[in-house]
């Protein structure tokens, strides 16, 4: 008696399970990025506030004199230097995320080919345009720049948090050479609000010097991602 030979799974079934298996993997590694964003955001939080306590008493035990400025711009500067470096990668968090997302939606792209009329069901997007971005996060222009919409992301809030930061250490330095309140309250304000606009460019320049780099996602299906500087930070 001959032995049945096994028929060999369909392709498709394969390519299916195989496609699945990878939408897995590009969602464990976006969970990871969102995670490291908010223990990296909240680590400099922490930060902050220990650095605020930490004023509060030795101001008290100087009756802050000149020892209090030395402590105050050596600890504000560590702080604002670790604020920095948060910055930083939660826009490189950010700018990963997309990417991932893109996978994804390149994924479910294959599926609607696979099965056509499936990408019906699908409520995130299915193509690598800016429209199908747009669909996966919820409707939101992730290629665009709201100056409103910024302010509330989480990178923008720590670019705010530093932006205080360095006005307050540039308002204590201007204190020291010029001892008029008035003085080091301009200044401080001054080197605030260029702070803030110096953040909100870097992340544009970061964000849409990565949306070029993925430019070898784009197939006969997608139209461009968007023109060079427009991206900005999602989260």
């Amino acid at each position: 008696m001959t032995e049945a030979v096994p028929t060999p799974p369909d392709s498709s079934a394969r390519r299916a399970q195989f496609l699945a298996t990878e939408h897995w993997s590009l969602l464990a590694t976006r969970s990871m990025s969102w995670n490291e964003s908010f223990a990296r955001s909240s680590m400099f939080l922490t930060s902050l506030s220990t650095a605020t306590v930490a004023l509060a008493l030795v101001g008290s035990a100087t009756q802050f004199g000149p020892e209090f400025v030395t402590f105050a711009l050596l600890v504000l500067s560590i702080t604002l230097f670790l604020g920095v470096a948060t910055f930083v990668r939660l826009g490189q968090v950010n700018n990963e995320d997309l990417y991932w997302v893109a996978g994804m939606n390149r994924l479910r792209g294959q599926y609607a080919r696979l099965e056509p009329g499936i990408e019906d069901e699908f409520v995130a997007g299915t193509t690598l345009d800016a429209a199908g971005f747009a669909q996966t996060y919820g409707a939101m222009n992730v290629t665009g720049f709201s100056p409103l919409h910024v302010f509330v992301t989480t990178p923008g809030v720590i670019a705010v948090v530093n932006s205080v930061l360095a006005g307050v250490i540039a308002g204590l330095v201007t204190l020291q050479l010029v001892p008029v309140m008035g003085s080091a309250i301009a200044v401080g304000l001054v080197v605030a609000i260029v702070s803030v606009v110096l953040f909100i460019a870097y992340a544009r320049h970061d964000a849409s010097g990565y949306l070029a780099r993925m430019i070898r996602f784009q197939d006969d299906r997608a139209r461009p991602v968007g023109p060079a500087g427009d991206g900005e930070a999602v989260r």
